[in-house]
């Protein structure tokens, strides 16, 4: 087991010291791969986690399933999303189903209490929820119908022998250039099974997606371009109300799109300039990723305004103790080293 060489990238303080450093890697690279520019180990072996949803979908885009089923260009964005179990996501996976023919049952994501819930607004008493409401059932949904466009087998599409991921593991392969071989497979928390390759190889990925240069033909760079559209145009169905993911494309103007994995893991692609930025937190703190985040938008010169938006939260948040007492604060500490 070789370890990543990270850096600290945030510290959080009480009382102006030093009580918690978080490690951890930077990669922002062109769609043909160079780096360029970075912290820490730019070439550290991560797992792609969510990030790697919109690169699942392709299969299904690239073969015509959405014009196939139906699907508006929202329900696209949710096949890629990590998205907070809202009415709207709901919602929009029901309708998705319906179009593919699958009921709610013949999903293999499993059930979780929905993102947008958390310790400060818990779900009303009595509240009751199955695999729609779990973060990844649009990509789950999109897997489905694959698999029904094809006529695959679909009890089994979470196997990693089934043709459906065979066909993402060949896409992430050419789309990081890297051999079959050569990629980590593991299993995601959702039961699909989940890919991981170098931090700079991912970003170079979110590069390929928001420039639609895939290097693989008309047909994928007209796919990964559709995508990348879909997302930018529907960042509520990627992530949902109250999320960084939202606030950070709503602050783009449409420019760029984010995406966070567990275990932390981010990515962003910016379109006016052709790059990926790939982020991991060695302790996958989210907070630490966001703020990691916002700060490296900021050192290459992206317009990103926080002050009084919603992205104040994330960006070197006051820390606040039970009471509202400020106790300290998080500070991204991350400086970026030019190619």
């Amino acid at each position: 087991m070789t370890l990543p060489s990270h850096v600290p990238l945030v510290v959080a303080t009480r009382n102006a010291h030093v009580e918690r450093i978080h490690w951890g890697s930077v990669a922002v690279v062109d769609a043909c791969g160079a780096l360029l520019a970075h912290a820490g180990d730019p070439h550290a072996w991560v797992f792609s986690r969510s990030t790697l949803k919109p690169f699942q979908a392709l299969p299904f885009v690239r073969d015509g399933g959405p014009h196939h089923f139906g699907f508006t260009d929202a329900e696209m964005a949710l096949a890629c999303a990590s998205h907070g179990g809202e009415d709207i996501h709901v919602d929009a996976v029901t309708r998705m189903l319906a179009k593919i023919g699958m009921a709610e049952s013949d999903l293999r994501c499993g059930v979780h209490m929905p993102d947008h819930y958390g310790e400060n607004n818990l779900p009303p008493r009595g509240s009751l929820f199955d695999q729609r409401h779990h973060n990844c059932s649009g990509k789950h949904t999109g897997f489905l119908g694959y698999c029904c466009m094809h006529g695959y087998a679909r009890a089994s599409y979470l196997e990693r022998d089934h043709p459906l991921q065979r066909e993402i593991g060949q896409t992430v392969a050419r789309l990081s250039g890297l051999a079959d071989s050569e990629l980590w497979y593991g299993i995601d928390g959702c039961s699909a099974p989940n890919i991981g390759m170098p931090l700079s190889r991912l970003a170079m990925m979110w590069a390929k997606l928001a420039t639609g240069e895939s290097g693989a033909g008309a047909s994928a760079d007209a796919a990964l371009a559709r995508i990348f559209a879909a997302m930018a145009a529907h960042p509520r169905m990627v992530s949902g109300t109250g999320r960084c993911d939202l606030a950070l494309a709503d602050a783009s103007g449409g420019d760029w799109v984010a995406k966070v994995g567990a275990d932390g893991v981010h990515t962003i692609g910016v379109r006016s300039t052709g790059i990926g930025v790939a982020v991991k937190m060695a302790d996958g703190d989210f907070s630490a990723v966001y703020a990691t985040t916002i700060a490296v938008l900021r050192q290459l010169g992206l317009p990103l305004d926080v002050e009084g938006t919603p992205l104040a939260k994330w960006a070197n948040p006051l820390l606040r103790n039970v009471r509202g007492i400020e106790v300290g604060q998080l500070k991204a500490t991350v400086e970026l080293t030019w190619a």
